[in-house]
C-alpha cells in the first residue's frame, strides 16, 4: 500500500463540533468480493487499500485520533484460509506503509493481544509500535485480536496486580490500564456494511460516543461518506449541547 502525503501536510483545525477520536469498524470486506463475484481474500486486500484514503481524508477534516477495527477475538472462527491469507496481507501492508506514517509524524498504537498471532507478524506489529513512539501529530490506533471485555478483564487484573484500593479506584485510574491510556475517549463511532450492533468494541472509550451506520461496505467508503458521518454527529451534539469547548 502506497501513502499518500495528505498526513505530512498541515492538518485542518478543528470547531467545536469535529470529533478528535473516531473509531471505524471496517465491515463489508466479504460481501464487497461476494458482489463482484470475487475471492474473500480479495475483498480484504482492497479493504486494507482503502485505510490510507480514510486516513487522509480524517487528516482533511482535523480528526487527530482514528482507531480502526482490523481484527476481532471473534474473528478466529472464520476458516483458517482466510485467516492466514489476512494475516499475509496485513503483513505486507504494515512492511510498506510504516515508515512512510513515522515520516508524517503518525504515531501507530496497537489495542489488543498479540498471543496466537504469528511470530513474524507480531514482530512487525512490536516494530512498527516502537519505531513509532515518539511522533504526536496524528494517532493511528489499530485494534487487531482485540475485545473490548477482554480489555476490560486484562486492565482488572492490572488494577488488582497493582494493589490499588477500592476506594481509590476511579474512572481516571480504569482509564490509564486500556489500551488506549491517553487517547481520550471516542467522540464518534461508526461501522459499515449497514449493521448496528457495536460487537465488542471499545465498550469503556466509546460508552458516550455517538454511533453512526452505513450501509456502504468498506472498500467504497470515502471522504463523501465520512462526511455524512461527520455531519450526523454535528447534528447530535448540536441537538444535545455535548460539543467540545
Amino acid at each position: 500500500m502506497q501513502t499518500s502525503p495528505t498526513l505530512t501536510r498541515a492538518l485542518t483545525q478543528p470547531t467545536a463540533r469535529t470529533p478528535q477520536h473516531i473509531g471505524i469498524m471496517m465491515d463489508g470486506n466479504g460481501r464487497w468480493a461476494r458482489r463482484r463475484g470475487l475471492p474473500r481474500l480479495e475483498g480484504h486486500r482492497h479493504g486494507t487499500q482503502n485505510v490510507q484514503r480514510a486516513l487522509d481524508a480524517c487528516a482533511r477534516h482535523g480528526i487527530r485520533v482514528v482507531t480502526l477495527y482490523v481484527f476481532s477475538t471473534e474473528n478466529w472462527g472464520r476458516p483458517k484460509e482466510e485467516i492466514d491469507g489476512f494475516f499475509k496481507i496485513l503483513g505486507d501492508v504494515i512492511e510498506s506503509a510504516t515508515r512512510d506514517f513515522h515520516a508524517q509524524g503518525v504515531r501507530l498504537i496497537h489495542s489488543g493481544s498479540l498471543d496466537g498471532i504469528p511470530a513474524r507478524l507480531a514482530a512487525q506489529v512490536r516494530r512498527a509500535v516502537e519505531l513509532t513512539r515518539a511522533n504526536d501529530r496524528y494517532v493511528l490506533n489499530v485494534a487487531f485480536n482485540y475485545g473490548g471485555r477482554m480489555e476490560m478483564l486484562r486492565a482488572a487484573r492490572e488494577i488488582l496486580g497493582a494493589g490499588i484500593a477500592p476506594d481509590a479506584l476511579s474512572e481516571q485510574t480504569v482509564d490509564q490500564y486500556l489500551y488506549t491510556a491517553g487517547l481520550g475517549d471516542m467522540d464518534l463511532v461508526i461501522r459499515t456494511g449497514g449493521e448496528q450492533r457495536l460487537s465488542n468494541f471499545f465498550p469503556w472509550q466509546a460508552a458516550h460516543g455517538v454511533f453512526y451506520s452505513t450501509p456502504t461496505l468498506w472498500p467504497d467508503f470515502d471522504e463523501a461518506e465520512l462526511v455524512r458521518a461527520l455531519d450526523f454527529y454535528a447534528r447530535c451534539v448540536a441537538a444535545s449541547g455535548l460539543a467540545r469547548k
